[in-house]
């Protein structure tokens, strides 16, 4: 049996033995694994012989799904915590400490939806940390969007792609992520400049594009109203209504 599926049983149980009414989160704990499993190889720092893995993690809830979690928290953060310490077993990475995973609530955020935050505590003076290695920003996902993460490692940054608002990261996945304010978007900003299905970033062919979606404002890059589907390259910077928004492939 592998770690993942391992793991899947022993929440199970968890569940099962937490409380009997029925598991209603929009967020499965099986995909938080996977993603903090994405934040450890996203936010990992390299020094001359050695690869360091961050060893702090902070699950973001909604208030309505930290509260389906609460009746077995305990435990499900000590399973997160054991499956974080053989990924990075897997993968070779070094660990100041032992993994520790905690979670907390975020009011902003809806049911269904969830953040990460990674961080390499205490990170040796060799260790080269990238710039997406700070704990300043927490990654939201939604989980509605859910996909196993590569089996290959190199083709991480083909998919793994964000916009940065507001201090916050998001992410986008293929095969097309909408971005709005209203609750029927995959990632929904708090702007009342922007329409509630604004703008769509899509992934084929290789590339990534970005579209509007017949917004009250419109969508603009490069000071210039987009015009169908045009693509997109990391670093630019699209503005929805008054919002400027960042696009980042990692």
């Amino acid at each position: 049996m592998s770690f993942l599926k391992n793991l899947e049983s022993k929440l199970e149980q968890l569940i099962e033995g937490g409380f009997k009414t029925a598991f209603k989160s929009e967020v499965q704990p099986i995909e938080l694994a996977r993603k903090l499993a994405r934040e450890m190889d996203g936010h990992r720092a390299a020094s001359v012989s050695r690869t360091y893995a961050p060893n702090e993690f902070v699950v973001y809830l909604s208030p309505a799904d930290r509260e389906q979690f609460a009746h077995y928290e305990e435990g499900l953060t000590r399973e997160l915590s054991l499956y974080l310490l053989e990924h990075a077993r897997k993968r070779g990475y070094s660990l100041i400490s032992r993994p520790s995973v905690a979670i907390e609530t975020e009011k902003r955020l809806e049911l269904g939806t969830f953040g990460i935050q990674a961080r390499l505590a205490d990170a040796p003076p060799e260790a080269d940390a990238p710039p997406a290695a700070g704990a300043g920003h927490t990654m939201v996902y939604n989980a509605r969007d859910i996909e196993a993460p590569p089996a290959d490692l190199s083709a991480a940054p083909r998919l793994r792609a964000v916009i940065e608002f507001g201090g916050r990261r998001y992410a986008i996945t293929p095969p097309s992520t909408v971005v709005g304010r209203g609750r029927g978007s995959d990632v929904k900003l708090d702007d009342p400049n922007i329409s509630r299905r604004h703008a769509r970033f899509s992934f084929h062919g290789g590339q990534w594009y970005v579209e509007d979606l017949d917004s009250t404002n419109g969508t603009h890059m490069h000071g210039a109203p987009l015009s169908g589907a045009t693509v997109l390259n990391s670093g630019d910077r699209v503005r929805l209504g008054n919002s400027e928004l960042t696009f980042v492939v990692e």
